[in-house]
């Protein structure tokens, strides 16, 4: 009897785990296979045997500084989109618990609508909004016909504020409901007690809505770390001479526009790599701070 309850729940999973393992696994499988092997255009049409280059693709790509200029402009701007994206969510989330319920109504839906709102289709309306010709932006803050992606530092601001408005509902949601369940007596203890707003947020529900922020924390990671669409679509590929490239626009670059695929494949087995070990790093200083996941 014992046994069959220890390997019940893993039969209720089973199915999850088999799409999982399809979707995931296998394909994750592929990429790395790939990434040991010479594989180009060549191969792909039987020109040429595919032969094994071992560590050989990996070595070349650490070798090519443009790779570590890439690496860190993605890990700069993926850090500042996680920042503005909990510092927004957070503060609309606060700001849900404090209106009448028809303007937390109006937030929510609007919120909703922009993280329904596909990829490339926000990305056109935001270059649109900031077009230095027909633009709106441009024309309220006086600008005339200044281009938003022609510089570097620009363009990054632009496409933040897109990545930005499409990611924060996410975190607006969940803060909200995790805001929701803390019991409503401690809250007016503390405002009774005197204090402010940002006091209690900083030392009341920042510690018990920790395992809610390291959830988010983690799901923005990961989502701004391989942006993609964002980054192709308003800069047009990457910037000017690839001024505003991005790990996963580079592993596309290489891959698909080079040609070469298995180079593409050891760029994708190191963000896999990197976001692996960002993930178990911060639960592990959760771990040892007694906090429970």
């Amino acid at each position: 009897m014992r046994t069959r309850t220890t390997w019940t729940p893993w039969l209720y999973l089973a199915p999850a785990l088999v799409v999982l393992g399809g979707l995931l696994v296998y394909p994750i499988y592929q990429l790395g296979l790939i990434s040991f092997f010479q594989y180009t255009q060549a191969q792909v049409s039987g020109g040429e045997p595919t032969t094994f280059k071992g560590f050989g693709n990996y070595a070349e790509l650490f070798s090519d500084s443009q790779f570590w200029q890439v690496l860190l402009s993605t890990a700069l701007f993926a850090g500042a989109c996680v920042v503005s994206t909990l510092a927004v969510g957070c503060a609309l989330a606060v700001l849900l618990t404090r209106v009448r319920a028809l303007p937390r109504l109006v937030l929510m839906l609007a919120a909703l609508g922009a993280w329904a709102t596909p990829a490339v289709t926000g990305s056109t309306v935001w270059l649109l909004l900031f077009d230095p010709d027909f633009g709106p932006v441009n024309r309220i803050l006086g600008l005339g016909d200044h281009s938003w992606t022609y510089g570097r530092l620009s363009a990054f601001f632009l496409v933040l504020l897109e990545v930005v408005w499409c990611s924060f509902p996410f975190v607006m949601v969940t803060v909200y409901a995790g805001i929701r369940a803390v019991p409503s007596e401690v809250l007016e203890a503390a405002a009774l007690d005197g204090a402010s707003q940002w006091r209690i947020w900083r030392s009341i529900l920042t510690p018990m809505l920790r395992p809610i922020l390291t959830v988010v924390t983690i799901q923005s990671v990961i989502w701004d770390f391989k942006v993609f669409t964002q980054i192709y679509v308003m800069t047009n590929g990457g910037g000017i001479a690839g001024q505003n490239l991005v790990l996963n626009v580079y592993a596309y670059q290489q891959a698909f526009a080079s040609s070469k695929y298995s180079l593409g494949s050891a760029i994708g087995v190191v963000m896999l790599l990197m976001l692996l070990a960002v993930t178990l790093v911060y639960l592990r200083l959760l771990r040892r701070q007694g906090e429970e996941l």
